[in-house]
């Protein structure tokens, strides 16, 4: 499989290694249409993961690209309220580059110490229970 970022590659060589099922772009999400009804602007995420149906956008490019991606993870969200997405930035990419033994760039690698753990869920954690201890509570 071809894919258009070799951070693209690593993220699905991390989800085989977990066994987790995805679609490489396997569709594109319709934002705008011209005045004929015809399709002008899309949007088209990097993965599909089919068990949490859950859409991932990696953006490890410059703050320009980043800006347009959000826009449009944005209004994906408002236009197809049902569609779940969650958009991996460059420091949540290279977390997971270290967390999982993947080659990080080494001009980055010292970035992470300390750095908390990624979410991949959209949703909000749940409360934690006010008797349970903090620790307890920060793992949920």
């Amino acid at each position: 499989m071809r894919f258009a970022h070799n951070s693209e590659r690593q993220f699905a060589k991390l989800l085989d290694f977990y066994g987790i099922e995805w679609d490489y772009e396997p569709r594109t999400f319709t934002l705008e249409v011209d005045a004929s009804g015809n399709a002008a602007g899309g949007f088209t995420p990097d993965f599909y993961l089919p068990a949490q149906d859950l859409y991932i956008e990696i953006t490890t490019l410059n703050q320009k690209l980043v800006t347009r991606k959000n826009r449009k993870a944005r209004r994906l969200q408002e236009q197809y309220p049902d569609v779940r997405v969650k958009v991996l930035y460059q420091r949540d990419y290279l977390h997971l580059l270290v967390k999982y033994g993947l080659e990080p760039p080494s001009q980055l690698s010292d970035q992470f110490a300390g750095s908390p753990p990624l979410r991949l869920d959209v949703d909000p954690p749940a409360k934690a229970d006010h008797d349970a201890p903090a620790a307890e509570a920060e793992s949920a």
